[in-house]
Protein backbone atom coordinates (compact mmCIF):
# COMPACT_ATOMS: atom_id res chain seq x y z
CA UNK A 1 0.00 0.00 0.00
CA UNK A 2 1.09 4.16 -0.25
CA UNK A 3 0.71 6.07 2.46
CA UNK A 4 0.92 10.15 2.52
CA UNK A 5 2.27 11.92 5.53
CA UNK A 6 1.42 15.79 5.65
CA UNK A 7 4.72 17.77 7.11
CA UNK A 8 7.90 19.05 6.74
CA UNK A 9 9.47 18.90 10.03
CA UNK A 10 11.03 16.18 12.30
CA UNK A 11 7.97 14.84 13.50
CA UNK A 12 6.84 14.12 10.06
CA UNK A 13 10.50 12.17 9.16
CA UNK A 14 9.92 10.20 12.19
CA UNK A 15 6.63 9.23 11.43
CA UNK A 16 7.04 8.53 7.54
CA UNK A 17 10.73 6.47 8.36
CA UNK A 18 8.12 4.01 10.97
CA UNK A 19 5.14 3.27 8.50
CA UNK A 20 8.15 2.78 5.84
CA UNK A 21 9.47 0.24 7.97
CA UNK A 22 6.24 -1.78 7.30
CA UNK A 23 6.10 -4.85 5.00
CA UNK A 24 2.89 -4.02 3.82
CA UNK A 25 4.16 -0.33 2.74
CA UNK A 26 5.78 -0.17 -0.52
CA UNK A 27 6.04 3.56 -0.43
CA UNK A 28 5.30 6.38 1.89
CA UNK A 29 5.11 10.17 0.09
CA UNK A 30 5.77 12.85 2.37
CA UNK A 31 4.01 16.52 1.39
CA UNK A 32 6.21 18.28 1.17
CA UNK A 33 9.04 16.81 3.30
CA UNK A 34 12.31 17.67 3.79
CA UNK A 35 16.33 16.34 2.55
CA UNK A 36 15.87 13.59 5.05
CA UNK A 37 12.52 12.64 3.78
CA UNK A 38 13.99 13.27 -0.04
CA UNK A 39 16.90 10.75 1.17
CA UNK A 40 15.38 7.82 3.01
CA UNK A 41 14.52 4.41 1.68
CA UNK A 42 10.84 4.10 1.13
CA UNK A 43 10.23 7.43 1.41
CA UNK A 44 9.39 10.18 -1.82
CA UNK A 45 8.95 13.98 -1.40
CA UNK A 46 5.81 15.38 -3.31
CA UNK A 47 5.88 18.99 -3.72
CA UNK A 48 2.01 19.55 -2.46
CA UNK A 49 1.28 23.17 -0.85
CA UNK A 50 -2.75 23.53 -0.98
CA UNK A 51 -5.48 21.01 0.82
CA UNK A 52 -7.07 20.53 -2.82
CA UNK A 53 -3.69 19.67 -4.27
CA UNK A 54 -3.22 17.10 -1.11
CA UNK A 55 -6.73 15.20 -1.64
CA UNK A 56 -6.36 15.19 -5.45
CA UNK A 57 -2.32 13.28 -4.99
CA UNK A 58 -4.11 11.01 -2.52
CA UNK A 59 -7.06 9.65 -4.52
CA UNK A 60 -4.77 10.02 -7.95
CA UNK A 61 -2.09 7.85 -6.33
CA UNK A 62 -4.94 5.48 -4.43
CA UNK A 63 -3.42 6.14 -1.22
CA UNK A 64 -4.98 3.81 1.84
CA UNK A 65 -4.32 6.46 3.78
CA UNK A 66 -2.89 9.73 5.01
CA UNK A 67 -1.56 10.57 8.64
CA UNK A 68 -1.27 14.38 9.18
CA UNK A 69 1.72 15.42 11.06
CA UNK A 70 1.53 19.06 11.38
CA UNK A 71 -1.44 21.52 13.02
CA UNK A 72 -1.85 24.33 10.50
CA UNK A 73 -3.55 21.84 7.87
CA UNK A 74 -5.47 21.09 10.75
CA UNK A 75 -6.41 24.09 11.44
CA UNK A 76 -7.15 24.84 7.96
CA UNK A 77 -9.33 21.96 7.36
CA UNK A 78 -7.05 19.25 5.59
CA UNK A 79 -9.63 16.11 7.24
CA UNK A 80 -12.86 17.82 6.44
CA UNK A 81 -11.71 17.83 2.88
CA UNK A 82 -10.28 14.21 2.82
CA UNK A 83 -13.23 12.77 4.28
CA UNK A 84 -15.53 15.03 2.12
CA UNK A 85 -13.50 12.97 -0.32
CA UNK A 86 -14.33 9.78 0.56
CA UNK A 87 -10.49 9.37 1.53
CA UNK A 88 -9.12 8.12 4.40
CA UNK A 89 -7.27 10.31 7.08
CA UNK A 90 -5.90 10.16 10.31
CA UNK A 91 -5.86 13.72 12.15
CA UNK A 92 -9.14 15.35 13.45
CA UNK A 93 -11.82 17.82 11.98
CA UNK A 94 -11.18 21.74 11.72
CA UNK A 95 -13.85 22.27 14.17
CA UNK A 96 -12.36 19.15 16.83
CA UNK A 97 -8.51 20.51 15.76
CA UNK A 98 -9.89 23.62 17.72
CA UNK A 99 -8.25 22.30 20.69
CA UNK A 100 -5.20 23.17 19.73
CA UNK A 101 -5.68 26.27 17.50
CA UNK A 102 -7.44 27.74 20.36
CA UNK A 103 -6.05 28.35 23.45
CA UNK A 104 -9.49 29.87 24.80
CA UNK A 105 -11.36 26.92 23.54
CA UNK A 106 -9.27 24.50 25.15
CA UNK A 107 -9.29 26.25 28.76
CA UNK A 108 -13.42 26.37 28.29
CA UNK A 109 -13.50 22.52 27.41
CA UNK A 110 -11.65 21.37 30.19
CA UNK A 111 -13.52 23.82 32.55
CA UNK A 112 -17.13 22.76 30.62
CA UNK A 113 -15.62 19.14 31.05
CA UNK A 114 -14.12 18.60 34.57
CA UNK A 115 -10.43 18.61 32.84
CA UNK A 116 -8.38 19.74 35.72
CA UNK A 117 -6.02 22.70 34.42
CA UNK A 118 -4.88 26.16 35.62
CA UNK A 119 -6.93 29.13 36.33
CA UNK A 120 -7.18 31.50 33.54
CA UNK A 121 -8.39 34.45 32.03
CA UNK A 122 -8.60 35.77 28.00
CA UNK A 123 -8.94 38.68 26.85
CA UNK A 124 -8.41 40.69 23.15
CA UNK A 125 -8.47 44.05 25.13
CA UNK A 126 -4.62 45.40 26.28
CA UNK A 127 -5.89 47.47 29.58
CA UNK A 128 -7.85 44.63 30.87
CA UNK A 129 -5.06 41.99 30.45
CA UNK A 130 -2.60 44.71 32.47
CA UNK A 131 -5.79 44.73 35.08
CA UNK A 132 -5.28 41.06 35.09
CA UNK A 133 -1.87 40.98 35.37
CA UNK A 134 -1.86 43.59 38.10
CA UNK A 135 -4.52 41.44 40.14
CA UNK A 136 -2.64 38.40 39.73
CA UNK A 137 0.89 39.00 40.06
CA UNK A 138 3.75 36.95 39.07
CA UNK A 139 5.54 34.53 37.97
CA UNK A 140 2.32 33.93 35.17
CA UNK A 141 2.36 32.60 32.10
CA UNK A 142 0.87 34.47 28.76
CA UNK A 143 -0.15 32.25 25.50
CA UNK A 144 -1.07 33.59 21.97
CA UNK A 145 -4.45 32.22 21.37
CA UNK A 146 -4.22 31.00 17.97
CA UNK A 147 -1.20 28.80 16.46
CA UNK A 148 2.23 30.70 16.49
CA UNK A 149 4.75 27.89 16.07
CA UNK A 150 5.75 27.21 19.22
CA UNK A 151 6.72 31.02 20.16
CA UNK A 152 3.45 32.11 21.68
CA UNK A 153 3.81 31.01 25.16
CA UNK A 154 6.14 33.69 27.66
CA UNK A 155 6.64 32.17 31.00
CA UNK A 156 7.16 35.48 33.08
CA UNK A 157 9.18 35.52 35.79
CA UNK A 158 7.82 39.44 37.07
CA UNK A 159 5.34 41.75 36.12
CA UNK A 160 7.88 43.72 33.57
CA UNK A 161 7.92 40.74 31.64
CA UNK A 162 4.51 39.94 31.34
CA UNK A 163 3.14 43.35 30.79
CA UNK A 164 5.76 43.52 27.75
CA UNK A 165 4.60 39.78 26.49
CA UNK A 166 0.71 41.39 26.55
CA UNK A 167 1.78 44.33 24.61
CA UNK A 168 4.18 42.35 22.49
CA UNK A 169 1.24 40.61 21.37
CA UNK A 170 -2.41 42.69 21.71
CA UNK A 171 -0.54 46.22 20.26
CA UNK A 172 2.45 45.35 18.31
CA UNK A 173 1.50 42.40 17.13
CA UNK A 174 4.52 40.40 16.91
CA UNK A 175 2.34 36.87 16.59
CA UNK A 176 -0.01 38.55 14.27
CA UNK A 177 -3.60 37.02 14.14
CA UNK A 178 -2.67 34.31 16.43
CA UNK A 179 -1.61 37.04 18.98
CA UNK A 180 -4.66 38.99 18.52
CA UNK A 181 -6.27 37.39 21.68
CA UNK A 182 -4.36 36.06 24.86
CA UNK A 183 -4.85 33.52 27.70
CA UNK A 184 -3.00 34.54 31.11
CA UNK A 185 -2.69 31.28 33.09
CA UNK A 186 -2.01 30.87 36.99
CA UNK A 187 1.72 29.57 36.86
CA UNK A 188 2.38 26.26 37.72
CA UNK A 189 4.88 23.91 39.69
CA UNK A 190 6.05 20.68 39.11
CA UNK A 191 7.65 18.07 36.66
CA UNK A 192 6.10 18.46 32.89
CA UNK A 193 5.43 15.45 30.51
CA UNK A 194 4.36 14.66 27.52
CA UNK A 195 1.44 12.22 27.05
CA UNK A 196 0.02 11.03 23.73
CA UNK A 197 -2.51 8.83 22.50
CA UNK A 198 -4.01 7.47 18.94
CA UNK A 199 -7.79 8.33 19.62
CA UNK A 200 -10.11 6.42 17.29
CA UNK A 201 -13.63 8.74 18.53
CA UNK A 202 -14.19 6.62 21.60
CA UNK A 203 -11.27 4.89 22.87
CA UNK A 204 -7.41 5.66 23.09
CA UNK A 205 -4.54 4.01 23.26
CA UNK A 206 -1.46 5.47 24.42
CA UNK A 207 2.06 5.67 23.45
CA UNK A 208 4.47 5.70 25.40
CA UNK A 209 5.32 8.51 27.71
CA UNK A 210 7.85 11.39 26.60
CA UNK A 211 9.36 14.25 28.28
CA UNK A 212 10.71 17.36 26.36
CA UNK A 213 12.87 20.43 27.04
CA UNK A 214 11.16 23.69 26.16
CA UNK A 215 14.20 26.13 26.98
CA UNK A 216 17.24 27.18 24.63
CA UNK A 217 19.88 26.70 26.98
CA UNK A 218 21.19 24.68 29.73
CA UNK A 219 19.56 24.00 32.79
CA UNK A 220 16.62 25.21 31.36
CA UNK A 221 17.34 28.59 31.31
CA UNK A 222 17.06 31.06 27.87
CA UNK A 223 13.80 31.78 25.97
CA UNK A 224 11.30 28.71 25.75
CA UNK A 225 11.44 26.96 22.16
CA UNK A 226 10.01 24.30 19.79
CA UNK A 227 11.53 22.13 21.88
CA UNK A 228 15.44 21.05 21.89
CA UNK A 229 15.06 17.44 23.35
CA UNK A 230 12.98 14.79 24.57
CA UNK A 231 13.42 11.39 25.79
CA UNK A 232 11.01 8.30 26.03
CA UNK A 233 9.72 6.90 28.76
CA UNK A 234 9.58 9.68 30.77
CA UNK A 235 9.95 8.32 34.71
CA UNK A 236 7.76 10.78 36.48
CA UNK A 237 4.95 9.16 34.40
CA UNK A 238 4.89 5.80 36.97
CA UNK A 239 1.86 3.74 36.47
CA UNK A 240 -0.22 4.95 39.16
CA UNK A 241 0.43 8.49 37.01
CA UNK A 242 -0.55 7.06 33.75
CA UNK A 243 -3.85 5.13 35.43
CA UNK A 244 -4.57 9.03 36.62
CA UNK A 245 -3.88 10.53 33.05
CA UNK A 246 -6.19 8.14 30.88
CA UNK A 247 -9.06 8.55 34.10
CA UNK A 248 -9.01 12.49 34.75
CA UNK A 249 -7.82 13.44 30.95
CA UNK A 250 -7.85 11.73 27.94
CA UNK A 251 -10.47 9.71 28.31
CA UNK A 252 -12.68 12.67 29.16
CA UNK A 253 -11.48 14.83 26.47
CA UNK A 254 -12.30 12.22 23.90
CA UNK A 255 -15.92 11.46 25.77
CA UNK A 256 -16.48 15.38 26.15
CA UNK A 257 -15.75 15.60 22.10
CA UNK A 258 -17.84 13.19 21.14
CA UNK A 259 -20.49 15.01 23.56
CA UNK A 260 -19.92 18.08 22.16
CA UNK A 261 -21.01 16.70 18.63
CA UNK A 262 -17.08 17.17 17.17
CA UNK A 263 -15.70 13.17 17.55
CA UNK A 264 -11.92 13.37 17.76
CA UNK A 265 -10.06 10.82 15.10
CA UNK A 266 -5.91 11.67 15.34
CA UNK A 267 -3.27 12.04 17.81
CA UNK A 268 -4.12 13.65 20.65
CA UNK A 269 -1.75 15.37 22.95
CA UNK A 270 -1.85 16.18 26.65
CA UNK A 271 1.05 18.30 27.87
CA UNK A 272 0.91 17.71 31.98
CA UNK A 273 2.00 19.88 34.55
CA UNK A 274 2.73 16.67 37.50
CA UNK A 275 2.90 17.65 40.75
CA UNK A 276 4.97 16.58 43.93
CA UNK A 277 1.73 15.23 45.04
CA UNK A 278 1.01 13.80 42.22
CA UNK A 279 -1.51 16.30 41.24
CA UNK A 280 -2.25 16.49 37.36
CA UNK A 281 -3.10 19.49 34.99
CA UNK A 282 -3.18 19.72 31.64
CA UNK A 283 -1.26 22.83 30.28
CA UNK A 284 -2.26 22.47 26.95
CA UNK A 285 -3.80 20.18 24.55
CA UNK A 286 -2.12 19.49 20.71
CA UNK A 287 -4.11 17.58 18.21
CA UNK A 288 -0.58 15.88 16.84
CA UNK A 289 2.43 14.43 17.93
CA UNK A 290 4.72 16.02 19.65
CA UNK A 291 8.33 17.44 18.14
CA UNK A 292 11.08 16.53 19.48
CA UNK A 293 8.62 13.68 21.02
CA UNK A 294 7.70 11.69 18.06
CA UNK A 295 11.61 10.93 17.48
CA UNK A 296 12.38 8.90 20.34
CA UNK A 297 8.94 7.80 20.56
CA UNK A 298 8.88 6.48 16.90
CA UNK A 299 12.44 4.83 18.23
CA UNK A 300 10.89 2.68 20.40
CA UNK A 301 8.01 1.64 18.74
CA UNK A 302 8.11 -2.10 18.26
CA UNK A 303 4.92 -2.64 17.12
CA UNK A 304 4.04 -2.03 13.42
CA UNK A 305 2.63 1.16 13.41
CA UNK A 306 0.06 0.66 10.03
CA UNK A 307 -2.34 -1.52 11.86
CA UNK A 308 -2.53 0.63 15.22
CA UNK A 309 -3.66 3.51 12.58
CA UNK A 310 -5.96 1.10 10.85
CA UNK A 311 -7.49 0.03 14.20
CA UNK A 312 -8.01 4.00 15.26
CA UNK A 313 -9.51 4.49 11.61
CA UNK A 314 -11.98 1.56 11.99
CA UNK A 315 -12.90 2.46 15.45
CA UNK A 316 -11.35 -0.80 17.12
CA UNK A 317 -8.60 0.71 18.94
CA UNK A 318 -9.74 -0.87 22.17
CA UNK A 319 -8.71 -4.25 20.32
CA UNK A 320 -5.33 -2.62 19.79
CA UNK A 321 -1.76 -3.23 21.50
CA UNK A 322 1.12 -1.73 21.02
CA UNK A 323 5.10 -3.21 21.91
CA UNK A 324 7.54 -1.03 22.51
CA UNK A 325 11.55 -1.34 22.71
CA UNK A 326 12.60 -1.67 26.78
CA UNK A 327 15.21 1.04 26.49
CA UNK A 328 15.52 4.43 26.84
CA UNK A 329 15.24 6.43 23.48
CA UNK A 330 16.85 9.90 24.09
CA UNK A 331 16.98 12.68 21.28
CA UNK A 332 19.05 16.01 20.90
CA UNK A 333 18.08 18.97 18.60
CA UNK A 334 20.62 20.64 16.79
CA UNK A 335 19.45 24.20 15.98
CA UNK A 336 20.16 26.49 13.71
CA UNK A 337 22.17 29.90 14.10
CA UNK A 338 19.89 32.88 15.56
CA UNK A 339 17.29 29.77 16.50
CA UNK A 340 14.32 30.62 17.88
CA UNK A 341 14.16 34.43 16.87
CA UNK A 342 16.09 34.36 13.63
CA UNK A 343 17.29 31.47 12.41
CA UNK A 344 20.01 31.11 9.55
CA UNK A 345 19.10 29.22 6.65
CA UNK A 346 21.26 27.88 3.93
CA UNK A 347 24.38 26.38 6.26
CA UNK A 348 26.41 23.27 4.29
CA UNK A 349 25.52 20.38 6.96
CA UNK A 350 28.82 17.99 7.04
CA UNK A 351 29.29 14.70 8.94
CA UNK A 352 25.51 13.06 8.71
CA UNK A 353 26.11 9.65 9.30
CA UNK A 354 24.45 6.52 8.45
CA UNK A 355 21.83 5.08 10.33
CA UNK A 356 21.92 2.32 12.74
CA UNK A 357 19.97 0.23 14.85
CA UNK A 358 20.56 2.26 17.91
CA UNK A 359 20.53 5.74 16.74
CA UNK A 360 18.55 7.51 13.63
CA UNK A 361 19.07 11.00 12.88
CA UNK A 362 15.73 12.70 12.08
CA UNK A 363 15.54 15.84 9.94
CA UNK A 364 13.30 19.18 10.37
CA UNK A 365 14.63 22.19 9.20
CA UNK A 366 16.89 20.71 5.79
CA UNK A 367 16.79 21.28 2.09
CA UNK A 368 18.29 19.98 -0.41
CA UNK A 369 20.51 22.32 -2.52
CA UNK A 370 22.02 20.24 -5.05
CA UNK A 371 23.90 17.61 -3.68
CA UNK A 372 24.13 19.51 -0.85
CA UNK A 373 22.09 19.45 2.70
CA UNK A 374 21.43 22.86 3.95
CA UNK A 375 19.95 24.60 7.03
CA UNK A 376 16.40 25.75 6.02
CA UNK A 377 14.79 25.79 9.09
CA UNK A 378 15.26 27.02 13.47
CA UNK A 379 15.24 22.88 14.42
CA UNK A 380 17.71 21.31 11.92
CA UNK A 381 17.55 18.06 12.94
CA UNK A 382 17.23 15.64 15.76
CA UNK A 383 19.97 12.90 16.80
CA UNK A 384 17.94 10.30 18.12
CA UNK A 385 19.23 7.48 20.05
CA UNK A 386 18.78 4.41 22.15
CA UNK A 387 20.38 3.02 25.54
CA UNK A 388 19.58 0.62 28.23
CA UNK A 389 19.32 3.97 30.91
CA UNK A 390 19.10 7.51 30.28
CA UNK A 391 23.07 7.74 30.44
CA UNK A 392 23.52 5.65 27.96
CA UNK A 393 21.25 7.18 25.68
CA UNK A 394 22.16 10.14 26.55
CA UNK A 395 26.16 9.09 25.69
CA UNK A 396 25.50 7.97 22.30
CA UNK A 397 23.21 10.48 21.17
CA UNK A 398 25.64 12.90 21.75
CA UNK A 399 28.72 10.97 20.39
CA UNK A 400 26.43 11.20 17.06
CA UNK A 401 25.68 15.18 17.72
CA UNK A 402 29.41 15.34 18.05
CA UNK A 403 29.97 13.91 14.11
CA UNK A 404 27.59 16.58 12.60
CA UNK A 405 28.65 20.12 11.54
CA UNK A 406 27.26 23.69 10.10
CA UNK A 407 28.12 26.80 11.14
CA UNK A 408 25.90 28.46 14.13
CA UNK A 409 25.08 24.94 15.49
CA UNK A 410 23.51 24.83 18.60
CA UNK A 411 22.18 22.56 20.60
CA UNK A 412 21.89 21.36 24.39
CA UNK A 413 23.96 19.14 26.27
CA UNK A 414 22.16 17.99 28.95
CA UNK A 415 18.71 17.11 27.44
CA UNK A 416 17.73 14.63 30.22
CA UNK A 417 19.22 15.67 32.74
CA UNK A 418 16.36 15.87 35.48
CA UNK A 419 15.76 12.15 34.71
CA UNK A 420 19.56 11.45 35.55
CA UNK A 421 20.04 14.25 38.69
CA UNK A 422 16.83 12.18 40.47
CA UNK A 423 18.69 9.30 40.15
CA UNK A 424 16.33 7.30 37.51
CA UNK A 425 18.97 6.77 35.34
Amino acid sequence: MKLLVIGSGGREHALAWKLARSPRVSRVYVAPGNAGTAREDGLANVALGTIPELVEFARKEAVAFTVVGSEAPLAEGVADAFLAAGLRIFGPTQAAARLESSKEFAKSFMQRHGIPTAAYGAFTDAGQAHDYLERHGAPIVIKADGLAAGKGVVVAANLGQAHAAVDGMLLEKKLGAAGSRVVIEQHLEGEEASFIVLADGRHALALASSQDHKRLLDGDRGPNTGGMGAYSPAPVVTPGIHAKVMREVILPAIAGMEQDGTPYVGFLYAGLMIGKGGSIRVLEFNCRLGDPETQPIMLRLKSDLVPLLEHALGGELDQAQAEWDTRVALGVVLAAHGYPDTPRKGDPIQGLPAPAEDYHVFHAGTALNGTDTVTSGGRVLCVAALGHNVRSAQRRAYEIAGRIRFDGMQYRRDIGHRAVAAGRR
